[in-house]
């Protein structure tokens, strides 16, 4: 970081800003405190870095963790710190993998309630800010979500300021009253590049895409298969986004004129997101931006706003679907691997809006070709979302519309987009009743 840089993340009215390397955290912490940063792109990569290297000169506590992106959380921290995880996404998975982990499944919308009104408890919240052009205001930069309630509710806050952020508003502008202590950041910059989408995801995505008509809204999340989506889509007209989060593939579909925001019927004009998960290209494209609106959870998976967009297209993936159309978004193979989230969140609001559809787009097996990602049922493991908040199902196989179907032909049709080598599987499952189909179900745990 340039002596320019430095100089432009002082803090007005603060003493001098010390290194995040070098914050010392002992006057701070006390005896089951818990601890909490933003997901993601939000870390503040130098405090988080300093916590877990100095953990054992600190009282014993928990953190509450989110996705992570980064790998400063070893699950060697747990010889000092309890961890509790919202998700097994990204590099949480290795902390849901520790016996001790508390995995605590919630509802993105909930959040920020939860938070607000102690029933989730932070002390010591640590955050990556930048300062905004209005003395005494900071901008999160690339996150939102509920980061506001977090901020709110800590007994003590922990700001690490890096020049490096985007200036974004919105629910991303912080009151600098809440800020105790000021860090500079000294640490790599959070990242995250597109990932090569697989042909399989490809293939997926352009039968989504099909589903997907100009002027509609359109919500999607991280990883190939989303990314892919948005490659397919580069030939439509008008659409809108309204999303969790998004990636560089927002960008792009932006700078081709796909997306105009145009048509959304709320927020005309605008993309909304709770977080920019991207790289520079994504960073560069929203600094300053005022079409790239950064909002709380209470806004972006509220079910009045989401009902009231139009043709809102949820896209969200799964771990299995069993064939009733129950998904599981959470478990693979005996380990936590990813959430509740805002899946339920956004099918339910696409669902209330007007022509808009839940769309749940998975691959038919898992990578090795070893097991079906439809399955009989879903024993043994948890029903993320339930079979009323989902209308579509799309593998590489096809289109399953389950819209107005019974049980008998929902059955059908999951089996139809089904892998073909495990259709006559499917088939007898259906066929020898629950009792059979829960035995088989435990055989095809996806790994």
């Amino acid at each position: 970081m340039s002596a320019a840089d430095t100089m432009s993340v002082q803090p007005t009215g603060a003493g001098r800003v010390v290194p995040s390397s070098s914050f010392d955290f002992a006057p701070l912490l006390r005896e089951g405190d818990v601890v909490s940063w933003p997901q993601g792109p939000g870390e503040p990569l130098g405090l988080t870095g300093r916590l877990m290297a100095t953990r054992h000169a600190l009282p014993r506590a928990r953190l509450l963790l989110g996705l992570l992106t980064q790998t400063s959380v070893d699950p060697a921290v747990a010889d000092r710190f309890d961890v509790t995880c919202l998700n097994g996404a990204g590099d949480a998975r290795r902390l849901t993998a520790l016996p001790d982990t508390r995995i605590m499944p919630t509802h993105v919308s909930q959040m920020p309630e939860l938070i607000s009104s102690g029933a989730v408890r932070v002390d010591v919240v640590l955050i990556r800010a930048r300062p905004a052009r209005e003395p005494g205001v900071y901008s999160l930069g690339v996150i939102a979500d509920w980061v506001q309630d977090l901020v709110a509710a800590a007994r003590v806050v922990v700001a690490e300021l890096d020049p490096r952020l985007p200036l974004t508003g919105g629910d991303a502008l912080l009151s600098g009253e809440r800020i105790a202590h000021f860090t500079e950041a000294d640490a790599d910059e959070v990242l995250m590049p597109e990932p090569v989408p697989s042909d399989t995801d490809r293939a997926i995505a352009a039968r989504v895409a099909e589903l997907v008509p100009d002027r509609a809204t359109v919500q999607f999340g991280i990883g190939g298969l989303p990314s892919a989506v948005c490659a397919a889509l580069a030939g439509h007209r008008d659409l809108g986004i309204h999303s969790g989060i998004i990636t560089d593939a927002a960008v792009d579909l932006i700078e081709a004129g796909v997306v105009t925001n145009a048509a959304k019927g709320v927020d005309p004009g605008l993309t909304v997101t709770g977080g920019l998960f991207g790289t520079r290209r994504l960073l560069d494209h929203a600094d300053g931006n005022p079409a790239i609106v950064l909002r709380s959870a209470r806004y972006t998976h509220s079910h009045a706003v989401l009902a009231g967009l139009r043709r809102l297209h949820a896209v969200n993936s799964a771990v299995s679907v069993d064939l009733t159309g129950q998904v599981n978004s959470e478990v693979a193979a005996g380990r936590y691997v990813g959430a509740v989230g805002g899946q339920v969140d956004f099918m339910r609001g696409a669902r209330a809006s007007e022509g808009g559809r839940a769309i749940l787009a998975l691959a038919s097996t898992t990578a090795n070709g070893k097991h079906s990602k439809i399955v009989p049922s879903l024993e043994g493991v948890p029903v993320s979302t339930a079979r009323t908040d989902i209308d579509v199902v799309v593998t590489e196989q096809g289109v399953a519309s389950l819209r107005g179907l019974d049980l008998e032909a929902r059955r059908r049709a999951l089996i139809g987009v089904a892998h073909p080598a495990f259709r006559e599987m499917l088939e007898r499952a259906a066929m020898e009743g629950p009792d059979a189909a829960s035995r088989a179900a435990q055989r095809q745990v996806p790994s």
